[in-house]
């Protein structure tokens, strides 16, 4: 009995030694493995805020492009209609005339023109430094589909004057110097869209 004794101490005081030991180590692990998770967790969340803003901007860009008007949007012009209005003594060239140039490609050019000589534009001209010449004005409107662009006056009467209206916001100048110079293809662009040889611009 006392052999059996002597083997069954050691025994008794090794397993809840070892029961210890496998206790503390599962509690590590578990304690690791929750770290874990939370990490993975975070990691995995952390993405969704940028990618729903990524989302929403890029939703957003095309509303903003659409919104466009003026020379933000030359290039968004499909077409351009436009009213001649005649001061001169040849009865050929008299009278109004109405165009609509569905050309998106001449339409551009003609809004490219006005938008480029309205970059370089100074001090208006006054009015009595420029004498009185019979000419033509022209008055229009750009569109993209049935959405208004901008709408401008273009008068070739005395010094040669031009506006650019947009969403009730008016820019104009006067054609010499250089906005003339920014824009020295606007008469030929324009007798494009008018489909007139430069000549009866």
């Amino acid at each position: 009995m006392e052999r059996m004794t002597s083997w069954t101490r050691p025994t008794g005081m090794t397993i809840p030694g070892r029961i210890r030991g496998l206790a503390a180590a599962g509690l590590l692990c578990a304690g690791l493995l929750c770290a874990g998770l939370a990490g993975c967790g975070t990691a995995a969340a952390s993405p969704s805020p940028a990618t729903n803003t990524s989302h929403a901007a890029g939703a957003a860009a095309p509303l903003a492009a659409a919104a466009e008007v003026g020379c933000a949007s030359v290039n968004q012009a499909t077409s351009v209609t436009v009213t001649r209005s005649a001061v001169v003594t040849e009865a050929v060239h008299a009278g109004a005339v109405r165009v609509t140039q569905r050309s998106a490609t001449k339409a551009r050019a003609l809004f490219r023109d006005f938008c480029d000589a309205l970059a370089h534009a100074g001090r208006p001209v006054p009015a009595d430094l420029c004498a009185f010449r019979f000419g033509n004005s022209y008055t229009g409107t750009f569109y993209d589909g049935q959405r208004v662009l901008a709408t401008f006056d273009y008068s070739l009467r005395g010094c040669p004057r031009l506006s650019l209206t947009v969403s009730g916001q008016t820019r104009a100048t006067t054609l010499i110097g250089r906005p003339a110079a920014a824009a020295p293809h606007l008469e030929a662009d324009l007798a494009a869209v008018l489909g007139v040889p430069v000549s009866r611009v």
